[in-house]
């Protein structure tokens, strides 16, 4: 078993991390307290081609694996840029993989080059009130009108709503009552995010304030049936070839935020002296700091594990879904701790790690809850009993 990125790897991580220098912390700070989308970052970004990484280079895109991707959001997240900046351009790596692998050449040619280059930006309306993770039950409609779809329908938690251009959405042709099974009915679409015909309410959240979260309203938006990816009916299969790939990228971008707040704890650390020493040579600070980066490198090894599975076209929902849940987890103990390290300075927004604590429990909740993941290990894994 080989630990070792190849010259490639490392020369792209090396890229990514000059990009981010570009964006340090105070810019992100503001962000942070401001609001407004990263703009700058997305471009920078999309000027160098990293937003097509995983796509197909006939579209414009570099070709690379999930292994590749991860390394760079790892990258993202460490910088200090935390899951402000990776949530601002989470979507490009894995949400329009269902484009890429069903749909026509024609699609491919349309979306994929808009996507890739910057000019587009899309957000993945799937979530729903009084659904959350049961995406079987969701009540978005969409019903054929003859060339087109008509849609009706909200979401809620939709990020880059605010500035979406595109949209991959998810929405029920056929009644659950008339499907077999409930997993059939769901169509997916890939269209234009009309404002003529969608309201956006933007929702207050306690991080990431850079990247926006939103309830979105549907009232008679068209659709052209060119815009539907797949057969009718059978959406919902295709939306979960990004599912693993969702989790594996959290997963790395919780262990990239981790990495950055326990640098800047063992920094703080040797630097301040409290009773004539630093308090990094007591063994109440040493201690916490050398469990943390433990746990991130325990996290990040299922991660890597997962994210190979994955490229090599093998099972992996397994993987994903621990290496989700152990990253979310190492992550969120590593800015915790950051915190604490710091004392009262920790609450204090210019030392960045109060930023880190809050923006680490984002993988905690999305985009599956930790219950869900231990539901689905014990189901899946050991054999258990469906216990949901």
């Amino acid at each position: 078993m080989d630990f070792q990125f190849t010259e490639s790897q490392l020369q792209m991580r090396a890229a990514v991390e000059r990009i981010c220098a570009r964006f340090p912390d105070a810019y992100w700070l503001e962000r942070d307290r401001g609001g407004g989308f990263p703009h700058e970052f997305h471009a920078a970004l999309a000027a160098d081609g990293w937003l097509g990484i995983c796509m197909p280079a006939a579209y414009g895109g570099s070709g690379l694996g999930l292994t590749d991707a991860a390394l760079m959001m790892q990258a993202i997240a460490q910088s200090g840029a935390g899951f402000s900046g990776a949530s601002a351009v989470h979507m490009n790596l894995f949400g329009l993989s269902p484009v890429a692998k069903y749909g026509t050449p024609e699609q491919k040619a349309r979306m994929l080059p808009p996507i890739i280059d910057g000019t587009d930006r899309a957000c993945f309306a799937v979530t729903e009130p009084n659904v959350g993770l049961d995406t079987t039950r969701i009540r978005t409609r969409a019903v054929r009108e003859g060339g087109h779809y008509r849609i009706d329908g909200q979401k809620v938690w939709i990020s880059t709503a605010q500035v979406a251009t595109r949209m991959l959405l998810l929405a029920r042709t056929t009644a659950i009552e008339d499907c077999a099974n409930p997993a059939d009915g769901l169509t997916l679409f890939y269209t234009a995010f009309d404002r003529r015909h969608i309201e956006v309410r933007e929702i207050e959240k306690m991080g990431r304030k850079a990247v926006d979260s939103n309830q979105v309203f549907f009232d008679g938006l068209q659709v052209p049936v060119e815009d539907r990816i797949g057969e009718e009916g059978q959406g919902f299969r295709a939306i979960i070839d990004g599912f693993n790939p969702e989790r594996i990228l959290m997963a790395a971008e919780a262990i990239g935020l981790g990495r950055a707040a326990l640098s800047r704890a063992v920094a703080y650390a040797k630097e301040r002296v409290v009773f004539d020493r630093p308090i990094g040579s007591n063994q109440a600070i040493q201690h916490p700091l050398a469990q943390r980066w433990m746990e991130l490198e325990a996290a990040e090894l299922m991660m890597w594990k997962a994210a190979s599975l994955f490229d090599a076209g093998r099972s992996c929902g397994a993987e994903a879904n621990a290496a989700k849940y152990l990253g979310a987890e190492a992550g969120y103990q590593a800015c915790e701790t950051a915190v604490l390290v710091h004392g009262g300075m920790g609450y204090a927004r210019e030392y960045h790690v109060e930023r880190y604590l809050r923006e680490s429990m984002i993988p905690r909740i999305a985009p599956v809850s930790r219950e869900l993941v231990c539901c689905f290990i014990a189901e899946k894994v050991l054999g258990l009993p469906r216990s949901y």
